[in-house]
């Protein structure tokens, strides 16, 4: 008898036919019910190699061994005339049937019931997701286009209010600003299901305002507008606007949301047209110059109607910045913690004022418990605010909340989907806890939005040396910036960046090169950046042999850093810079006693993102000084919790050059990984 008959005599072939769809069917369902009880992905491949590694042994099983209505016997006990044989394959047979049947019943379920759940869902949830695009200014005017955009912004402020729909943040819409959109691509890119397009025209005191809803997925108008009105009708019309919008994506208003978007933030139609302008120029964060127009236009708006309580948050928020990035004086933290408060007084249930009072407690105190307070308290009138969950995740990791600030930056991120700020700050996070792939992914997620952006390129650059060791990206992102025209702020960035780079190397030709090539001026525009020039002059002359110049260069380095304290004496970072210029100097008890000060205005029990930036500072300056030992016990505590510091920087750094022969040094990277 051939082997083909006999596999046929056997039901071998029934038995494979039944395997097969048997554990077609039991992958299905675990593909359909692991998701709802949030089952681990190794499951389903569990699932699989099992039915592929079991398919031998069930055939083996087939050829040996056949159903009969005694019960399983092996086939070498049965008479090859006994209809056993058949008995069985008609049994299995039958299964195969039941099998099918029910792969039948699977498939229509999954194409008819789960899939249309999950595109009802999705639509659902899409179509209560909007992203208003900037409005068009027809004006005969062009200054107007002012008048255009605070419209348009005011609506989608008042829209983010509305907790049923998901609002697409300013800084994510205004790249659409002119040209031909399509709907499309826009709405796919946003996670969106409907688009607000617009333009106002504005004559003296009357406005145009016309205004098209539409489906983004087909491009569909689901409504048009056009409306004559006063300038002073303005607020009217921004909340008959967000009420017909949010009845057309069906999403309720509850009674504090609908008493929130009816209120209107001032009579003064010329505070309100200055406020407007304000912040527009307040968005542009690195330009101080407009933000100083927009302080002026603020003030201007106040002196107009004193009692605009959105406008003293904003100016609040604006000089709670302005503090944060380019002034740290305790003039401005006051003025920005009192408007807050006024602001409050003025309006108790102001979000926006409790996110101004929040900031000035985030920037001006780190008072993060104060600040968190109030942020918690913004974020319920603005469930969309894409900065309140930016906040929120910000404090919580310098509380060691870490988790929680990944899903709050992560939050930030979908609300605000074309600003790489949010990913940038969560890419720190994954930097602080060494999860080096996950920063890689974000950051590569943020060059999309920015490609040109040299924090990004030179944040992927300190990942590689962190993670691996290696200089690739560091030394192409030089090449590539060298190469191109930079703003003064940029330059002094780059050189100071390229010098750390190449002492890190041990290029010190280079390094002091890249240092020396800085002129003073373009590196005064960097809040440390005369400090940094002549430290890595310094370094690279000491490296050198050349002592003389190199003490001359940490000399000037020491007079720049401490005026740098003297401008803002509770800056932790500022004490650690000069710290570590005096233990360059040499003068030991100078350097210790000022990077423990470091330490104690930032520690890490108030701090667990910058709180271990300081320990690290205070253990450079032990390693410098020949405080070898007491410089070992901070690293070992620092690489055993979330910090910068790791097993593969460490040998480059001016921590580690001093330290590369001592044994406990050696045993300290080997245990941690090296």
């Amino acid at each position: 008898m051939s082997l083909l008959a006999e596999l046929k005599r056997r039901n071998v072939y029934r038995a494979a036919v039944l395997y097969a769809a048997s554990a077609w069917v039991l992958v299905q369902v675990v593909t359909q019910v692991l998701p709802v009880f949030h089952g681990p992905e190794w499951i389903m491949r569990a699932a699989i190699v099992a039915a592929v590694v079991g398919f031998p042994f069930w055939i083996a099983f087939a050829w040996f061994y056949e159903f009969t209505p005694q019960g399983l016997k092996r086939e070498s006990e049965l008479d090859p005339a006994d209809p056993i044989a058949r008995h069985s394959g008609r049994r299995l047979d039958i299964s195969i049937i039941a099998v099918l049947a029910l792969a039948v019943v699977l498939l229509l379920t999954d194409r008819f019931v789960l899939r249309h759940g999950a595109d009802e869902a999705s639509r659902a949830l899409l179509g209560r997701s909007i992203a208003v695009l900037p409005f068009e200014n027809l004006s005969a005017d062009p200054e107007n286009a002012y008048f255009a955009d605070g419209v348009q912004d005011d609506l989608l402020t008042i829209l983010s209010k509305i907790s049923e729909l998901k609002v697409i943040s300013r800084t994510s819409v205004m790249q659409y600003r002119g040209g031909a959109r399509n709907v499309r691509e826009i709405g796919a890119a946003l996670g969106v299901g409907a688009l607000l397009e617009g333009s106002v025209r504005r004559a003296g005191n009357r406005m145009r305002v016309n205004v098209q809803l539409i489906d983004a997925a087909n491009d569909k108008h689901l409504w048009a507008e056009d409306y004559d009105r006063d300038l002073t009708d303005v607020f009217a019309l921004q909340t008959e606007l967000a009420q017909k919008i949010a009845r057309e994506l069906q999403a309720r208003l509850s009674p504090s949301e609908q008493a929130r978007i009816m209120r209107k933030p001032t009579e003064n139609g010329e505070a309100y047209l200055a406020f407007v302008q304000a912040h527009d120029l307040h968005s542009q964060h690195g330009d101080l110059g407009k933000l100083k127009q927009a302080e002026q236009l603020y003030q201007r708006a106040l002196q107009l109607d004193p009692n605009f309580a959105l406008a003293r948050a904003g100016l609040s928020l604006l000089q709670s910045w302005i503090y944060h990035a380019f002034d740290p004086s305790l003039q401005r933290i006051t003025q920005a913690r009192s408007l807050a408060e006024r602001a409050l007084q003025l309006q108790p249930d102001c979000p926006e004022c409790h996110l101004a009072l929040g900031f000035s407690y985030y920037y001006g105190g780190r008072d993060y418990d104060h600040a968190l307070k109030e942020f918690s308290l913004a974020q319920p009138g603005l469930p969309n605010e894409a900065e309140a969950y930016l906040a929120i995740g910000s404090i919580q990791r310098r509380q060691g909340k870490w988790a929680e600030s990944n899903a709050n930056l992560e939050k930030s991120a979908s609300l605000d989907p074309n600003d790489a700020w949010p990913l940038q700050n969560l890419s720190f996070n994954y930097v602080a806890l060494r999860d080096f792939d996950r920063a890689t992914q974000t950051l590569d997620r943020a060059l999309k939005l920015s490609p040109e952006s040299l924090d990004l390129w030179a944040l992927q650059a300190q990942v590689e040396v962190a993670w691996k060791g290696t200089f690739e990206l560091a030394d192409r992102s030089i090449k590539l910036f060298s190469a191109v025209a930079l703003p003064d702020t940029a330059k002094a960035l780059l050189a100071s960046a390229a010098a750390q780079v190449r002492l890190m190397q041990g290029d010190y030709a280079d390094a002091l090169k890249q240092a020396e090539g800085l002129k003073d001026e373009v590196a005064a525009t960097v809040p440390e950046g005369l400090c940094s020039k002549y430290e890595s002059i310094g370094i690279a002359k000491r490296m050198l042999k050349d002592f003389d110049g190199a003490h001359a260069a940490l000399l000037t380095a020491r007079g720049h850093a401490e005026r740098y304290v003297a401008a803002a004496p509770n800056e932790a970072v500022r004490h650690a810079k000069l710290a570590e210029i005096l233990a360059w100097l040499g003068e030991k008890d100078a350097a210790i006693t000022t990077a423990k000060h470091a330490a104690e205005l930032l520690p890490e029990n108030i701090d667990a993102l910058e709180g271990p930036e300081m320990t690290k500072a205070l253990a450079q300056v032990y390693a410098i000084v020949g405080e070898q030992e007491k410089a070992i016990d901070l690293l070992d505590g620092l690489l055993a919790r979330p910090s910068s510091v790791t097993v593969a920087t460490l040998p480059f750094t001016p921590i580690g050059n001093p330290l590369r022969d001592n044994p406990r040094f050696v045993e300290l990277l080997r245990k941690h990984g090296g």
